[in-house]
Parts: structure tokens; C-alpha cells; sequence
């Protein structure tokens, strides 16, 4: 049970909003989930393929010196001495595996547009960290981080739903990949000062801290705004307000943040990411039964 909680704990279990949200805002934005085992199989896929990026993270900002023990963020197993180096590379290989399994089954069922998707989610998991150019140390790791936890993750469920791309489905995971930055934002503020001592060029260590905060509050009006028009015309839309007014005190603990308490905000982003997606998912319900 403690190698399980262990393993648990490894796997980042608190940042798995990033992956689940925009998928369940896949069949928001459809209206339906007919095919049960085809949405199983996309969610547990979408779950493994992050899992393997947050593994793939560990192992080299540990090879790099980024991770250290004492760290300010939550604590990393290598670098506190919990696992070794080829228990971690095993892990990754693991969580390879089993995308790959669950991505094989999802091509047979959604066709080359799907394999596209999977290939490009399996390289960026991979080069978010990994390689003397990775796309965290090079400060870009933001853009793709919106697309693949935002409208990629979503048309893709919904395509694998309906044999379709979905306007809503675009619209819904930008909502998504907008939280999604915010998350990675806040991790980058809160551990400016070590990536700027490794040479990692986040967006804080780029521009400052006082860019990266207006980036955020950028990102979570854009957010609302995708959420907006992704209901528009919805008589209930102004449910909205009650993950916007979540997001506004986020911000706030956010400015007056220092230290561990970012860790809190992370979580608490992930919490706005899952306020939105039942925010919407209850619109469209409600919308349903109105007419």
C-alpha cells in the first residue's frame, strides 16, 4: 500500500483536472455520449497520456538539477531519494504503453485524424521536458500546453463521439486551455528564481513576474469569453458568472501568494477548471429540458 500511495503521489494526482476537464467538455459540447466505451477509453487515454508527461517532467528536471530536495513546489520522488532513475524511466515506459494500447483502440475506431492527434500528444509529452531544446526551457511550452489541455483534447473526444469536428467542442476547450496556462503560469511563478539559476526561460524568467500575472488575468478572461459564446443564446449562460467569480478571487490569491501557498493555487486552478465544465455541463442540460 505505501509503494501504492507512493506511485500515487508520483503520478501528480492534483493536476489531472488539465486532462479530464477538456474531455468531459468534449461531450458537453455534444450533447450526448453514445458510444460509452469509446468515451471510457478517451478519458483513461487522455489521464495516461498526462501521467506520462508529468513522469518524463521528473525524471529530466531531476537529470537537469531543476528539481532539488527541499524544493518550494510539491516535493519531487528523485529528488528526494523515494524511487531511482530506472524505476522512473520504467514508469514512463508504463505509461507509454498503456496510451499507446488505449490510442491503438481509439484509431481503429476514429480513423487517421485520431492517430494525428495521438502522435502529436505522445511527441509533445516528450519534448515539453525532454531534449537540450525542450519546449519548457525554451519558454514556449504555454501555446502548447493550451492547445493539447484545450480545443486538441476536445474536438478529439467529440470527433471520436459524432465522426465530426464540433464548433462548441472548440469553443468549450479553449475555456479549458486558457485554465490550463494559468496552471502552468502559477507553477512558473512560484519557481522563478531555480529556473532562472538552470537556465529554464519560462515566460516569468522572460518577462518578470508582474507580465506573467497580467497573462493570467488575460487568460482567464479569455476563458469566460470562450465559455460565453460557447452558450450563447443558452437562456441559463448567466451560470457563468459563478466560475467567473471563482476565477476573480483566484486572481487575488494569486497576486498575494509567496511561496508553498502557490502550491494551493494550482489546485485551485484545476478546481476553476472542473467549475467550468459542470458550469456548462448543467447550461446545457437545463437548455435541453427548456425546450
Amino acid at each position: 500500500m505505501q509503494k501504492i500511495k507512493l506511485w500515487f503521489g508520483i503520478c501528480r494526482p492534483r493536476t489531472l483536472f488539465a486532462s479530464v476537464c477538456p474531455v468531459l467538455m468534449g461531450f458537453v459540447a455534444v450533447g450526448s455520449v453514445p458510444r460509452v466505451v469509446v468515451a471510457v477509453a478517451t478519458l483513461l487515454c487522455a489521464l495516461s497520456l498526462q501521467i506520462l508527461s508529468n513522469l518524463i517532467n521528473d525524471y529530466y528536471d531531476f537529470e537537469r538539477g531543476t528539481d532539488k530536495a527541499g524544493r518550494v513546489g510539491p516535493a519531487r520522488a528523485l529528488a528526494e531519494g523515494l524511487v531511482n532513475k530506472k524505476q522512473m524511466r520504467n514508469a514512463c515506459l508504463t505509461a507509454l504503453g498503456l496510451s499507446v494500447a488505449l490510442g491503438f483502440y481509439l484509431v481503429v475506431e476514429g480513423g487517421w485524424v485520431i492517430l494525428a492527434i495521438g502522435v502529436l500528444a505522445i511527441l509533445f509529452a516528450w519534448l515539453y521536458t525532454a531534449t537540450h531544446h525542450s519546449l519548457s526551457y525554451l519558454g514556449i511550452a504555454d501555446i502548447f500546453c493550451f492547445l493539447f489541455y484545450g480545443p486538441i483534447a476536445t474536438a478529439g473526444t467529440a470527433y471520436l463521439q459524432c465522426g465530426r469536428f464540433v464548433a462548441g467542442a472548440l469553443l468549450l476547450g479553449c475555456t479549458c486551455g486558457c485554465i490550463a496556462v494559468c496552471v502552468l503560469a502559477t507553477n512558473n511563478i512560484r519557481d522563478i528564481e531555480d529556473d532562472r539559476a538552470v537556465g529554464k526561460r519560462t515566460f516569468p524568467v522572460r518577462f518578470g513576474i508582474g507580465a506573467a500575472r497580467v497573462g493570467v488575468a488575460l487568460m482567464l478572461m479569455g476563458a469566460l469569453l470562450f465559455a460565453v459564446r460557447a452558450v450563447w443564446g443558452n437562456a441559463y449562460g448567466w451560470l457563468l458568472l459563478v466560475p467567473f467569480a471563482y476565477s476573480v478571487y483566484l486572481y487575488v490569491r494569486l497576486l498575494r501568494a509567496q511561496g508553498p501557498q502557490y502550491n494551493r493555487c494550482l489546485f485551485n486552478f484545476g478546481l476553476l477548471n472542473a467549475c467550468y465544465t459542470v458550469t456548462a455541463l448543467v447550461i446545457v442540460l437545463l437548455g435541453h429540458l427548456m425546450h
